[in-house]
């Protein structure tokens, strides 16, 4: 018996609702072309980076170039001239951006991604306790520790080793997330507290000129943003419950209390 393979027919409304599915696909192609590689971490998940005199940018899984001069004002092609790139599709994961003059705002001097979210309530200052390291070492070393989710700080301010700026600022995934802390376990800071480190042991030395104008300028624009009174700006030794030196002796936290507005 010989079989007749006939085409279904269709209806107007379900060819419709065909082609419609088939436009939707291919503008999400195109969307997610010349992104940088890898699955995307969160619904927007940038990771911004800065020192003082200059800007750079660490490309995060999902973004583009064009993505990426939006945040600082700046085109795209700039960016490209700037580090010498012929192809938008240049950009992998991980990769640093020199950003040519950003715009004179806020975002220039502190640039960090900020997310409303009324848990955030406190600052809490760390340190290290090393003499260097830098956001992806200090997450080696608090997974080694245990912790799952890496690195414990919401912010790492850098001292000019490991590659990073003297007063460089990294956002950790935590934040990008949006995230509970794992950097101090007393009166629930881990919950409503975003935990900063300086890297450096201020036991035996300050930190840097470079690091307190980053930690300055950091903790005035969160506390702008999320309303954060001064006096819930505290030192890791300064959280009732908490028995540590944490950030040191060294460290002058009447200077930085001095310029908080």
């Amino acid at each position: 018996m010989t079989r007749r393979f006939m085409t279904p027919v269709r209806s107007p409304g379900s060819i419709r609702r065909f082609v419609l599915w088939v436009l939707l696909g291919a503008c999400a192609l195109l969307l997610t072309s010349g992104c940088a590689g890898s699955r995307a971490v969160g619904p927007v998940p940038q990771l911004f980076v800065g020192a003082p005199g200059g800007v750079t940018h660490q490309v995060q899984p999902q973004e583009t170039l064009w993505s990426i001069g939006r945040q600082y004002g700046v085109s795209y092609r700039e960016i490209m001239r700037a580090n010498g790139l012929t192809d938008p599709r240049q950009l992998s994961t991980g990769q640093v951006l020199t950003i040519p003059q950003p715009l004179p705002s806020a975002l220039s001097k502190v640039p960090v991604p900020l997310y409303p979210n009324p848990r955030w309530t406190h600052i809490v200052i760390h340190h290290s306790a090393t003499t260097f390291g830098s956001a992806r070492q200090i997450d080696r070393w608090h997974r080694r520790k245990g912790f799952t989710k890496g690195l414990g700080y919401h912010f790492v301010i850098d001292n000019g080793t490991s590659g990073r700026g003297d007063g460089q600022i990294e956002a950790s995934r935590r934040w990008l997330r949006q995230q509970e802390g794992a950097h101090c376990n007393a009166a629930g800071m881990n919950d409503h507290g975003i935990g900063i480190c300086l890297v450096g042991n201020f036991t035996s030395r300050p930190p840097s000129a470079a690091q307190l104008e980053a930690l300055i300028a950091l903790v005035e624009y969160l506390r702008a943003y999320y309303h954060i009174p001064k006096d819930h700006v505290l030192r890791h030794r300064d959280v009732p419950g908490k028995a540590t030196e944490c950030p040191g002796d060294r460290f002058p936290w009447a200077e930085v209390r001095a310029h908080l507005k």
